[in-house]
Parts: C-alpha cells; structure tokens; sequence
C-alpha cells in the first residue's frame, strides 16, 4: 500500500492509534467514522502494509530507574557500508542504545542512551563504545531535562498539505 493510496479514512486510523494505540477497535471506529469490522481489516491492512510497525508501552524510564539519558556522537574510521553495517548490528546488540541514527556531515551516528547511573555510563563508553572496532571518536551530551518527546509524525501538518495540493 504506497503511500498516495491511503485514503483519509487511514490516515486517520494511524493518527488515532498513534495517540492511543490501546483503545478498542469499536471505540477507533467510533472515532473515525466507520463500523467495527472495516476499521478491523483496514487496521489489519495498515499493519501488514508496514505502517504500524508495532505497539508499545511507553514508560517512565526515570520510574524506573533509569536516571542518565545521554547522546553519544560517533564517528567512525571507516564509512565503507559493510563497516556502517557492522557498527549499526553492534548498536542493535548494546541494551543501553535505545537509538541509533546514521547522520550525514561531520559524525556518523548519533545514539540515544539510557543508564541507571552515571558510573555505568562510563563503563559502557570506555568498556564498549570507545573501544568498538571502527570507533575513531565518540562525543556525549548528558540529557538534563528533555521538553518534548513526541513520536510518529504530525498528521495534522500531513493532512495540511494534503488539502493544499487537492
């Protein structure tokens, strides 16, 4: 299902349920304005089609003890693919990396870290990070409060420029 074939209909479903990805599927037909079973399949649809990748809690890191959150800045020696490839596996395999983005211009990833303390930052940046294969810096920018956090897409902005080129 490429992207020009979702209908109104859909985008609404995907902005719902990125709102509220545990509601009924009665109360996200409600919402949208279609019966029970349609919206079911359409779900269904979004889902196989790859634009509902997943449901998810999202928790208190904090709450849970999680208090250091940091974004470590990586540049590698080689940007050869199966080097970019080899680091982004290694990330994958990193419980503390809770993202990894590859950047384009002066550092080639940046990942999103969480740690219970900051000691066992450190000892992943010096015991892992740093001493990786391909690894030639890594900065860190310790989190001190975030004021937004908000993931998915802004539908409204998408249905904006919908309107705009119809």
């Amino acid at each position: 299902m490429p992207q020009t074939k979702l209908d109104e209909i859909d985008r609404k479903i995907l902005a719902e349920l990125q709102a509220d990805g545990r509601m009924t599927n009665v109360e996200l037909a409600k919402r949208v304005g279609i019966s029970a079973p349609p919206c079911l399949r359409r779900v269904r649809t979004l889902e196989e089609a790859g634009f509902i990748k997943g449901y998810h809690a999202e928790v208190d890191a904090r709450q849970l003890g999680f208090e250091v959150q940091v974004f470590a800045m990586i540049s590698l020696a080689s940007q050869a693919e199966s080097d970019l490839m080899a680091f982004e596996q290694r990330c994958n395999d990193w419980p503390l990396v809770r993202e990894c983005h590859m950047l384009n211009g002066e550092i080639d990833f940046i990942l999103k870290c969480v740690a219970p303390d900051l000691s066992s930052f450190q000892s992943f940046l010096t015991g892992e990070l740093t001493s990786a294969p391909n690894v030639a810096s890594v900065r860190t920018s310790l989190v001190i409060r975030g004021a937004k956090d908000t993931p998915g897409v802004p539908f409204d902005v998408m249905e904006d420029r919908l309107a705009q080129i119809a």
